[in-house]
């Protein structure tokens, strides 16, 4: 075996030790990582308010109260939403029911197989309905306890902000110091410009779409424009996994082909203006990432940590881009991951 082979194994399996860890670790690194990220996203404002003599202390709790009243309004509101969706569930599931029963003849009529028989298969699937509701019911603790986690540490991040800044910096020798504050600034940059312009997304979202289901008579409109815009956290998938749900509800609950065409139209046209117009406004190059490695991103992300994953993939995709940029052995794999830039003729 020749050194540049042993090599090559030697890094293989530090890449695989590595994915290994963050798999095995995740319960203390998904709300580390929430944590770090929400941060980011404090910044401004926490620095803004020590310039103005604020006590370092007193900014960073009045940051972390901004945010639990954040959390609570968009609590109460998809309360709301939800409880006025509820009024009409009795209306979803008898039509349910019938779509299923037309289902089931249409099934008889073109493959054989008996009501009876299909009756007996969807018996057989509670099971594991009820157990996909009862590991819901055992992870809403867990849920509650990261999330203080996840509240603690934005605290105390940002509080030791500094000390952790100068702990990193002497990892560096005098000479690389200000490239090292160069790159740890620009970590936590695109971080934040990251969730503020997801943020903004998200609010042009739900504006747009809860003009347009408005306007075609959908029923809990605002609820199915909030559940469309949120799920914006997800790229590429989450809007279309929004729009098909409220397309199945409408359905179910009357709306005629021309609204569910209409709902198929709106959202067509809103992923163009979003593509076109919001996305280089709002977000413009600060997340330099092509669409293939964010696609990698999501999938590895999510098959990691789940959800939170797939909420962290971009952001430390990004963070992972600037470092490689700045590390000479690692500037091939920034490249990779960046964005393609089109060559000026």
């Amino acid at each position: 075996m020749t050194i540049s082979s042993a090599s090559g194994l030697k890094k293989l399996l530090l890449l695989f030790l590595f994915i290994a860890g963050l798999y095995f670790a995740r319960e203390f690194l998904i709300p580390l990582s929430v944590g770090a990220v929400m941060a980011t996203l404090f910044l401004p404002l926490c620095r803004w308010m020590e310039h103005k003599k604020t006590p370092r202390g007193l900014a960073v709790i009045f940051c972390l109260l901004i945010l639990l009243l954040a959390l609570f309004g968009i609590g109460i509101l998809l309360s709301h939403q939800i409880s006025s969706l509820s009024n009409d569930f009795s209306i979803i599931r008898e039509r349910s029911v019938e779509l299923i029963n037309e289902v089931q003849k249409y099934i008889f009529a073109h493959s054989g197989i008996s009501i009876e028989k299909q009756n007996q298969e969807l018996i057989k699937q509670q099971p594991a309905i009820a157990l996909f509701l009862k590991e819901i019911a055992i992870s809403l603790p867990s849920l509650l306890t990261n999330l203080i986690l996840t509240l603690v540490y934005i605290l105390f991040l940002l509080y030791y902000r500094s000390h952790i800044k100068q702990f990193i910096l002497k990892f560096s020798s005098d000479s690389q110091r200000s490239e090292m504050e160069k790159v740890i600034d620009s970590v936590g940059h695109v971080s934040q410009q990251y969730l503020l312009g997801l943020s903004k997304m998200i609010v042009c979202l739900w504006v747009m779409y809860g003009v347009g289901f408005s306007l075609l008579g959908v029923k809990n409109a605002l609820f199915f424009a909030f559940l469309c815009g949120l799920l914006e956290i997800v790229p590429f998938i989450g809007n279309f996994t929004g729009t098909t749900i409220t397309v199945l509800v409408a359905g179910v609950q009357g709306g005629s082909f021309l609204m569910l065409a209409g709902i198929i139209g709106t959202y067509a046209v809103i992923q163009f203006i979003q593509g076109w117009v919001l996305e280089p406004l709002i977000v413009g190059s600060e997340v330099k990432i092509n669409p293939l490695f964010t696609i990698i991103a999501l999938v590895i992300g999510g098959l990691l940590w789940g959800l939170p994953g797939i909420f962290l993939a971009i952001p430390l995709m990004a963070m992972l881009k600037i470092v490689c940029d700045h590390i000479e052995p690692l500037k091939p794999y920034g490249f990779l991951i960046g964005a393609i830039e089109s060559k000026k003729k």
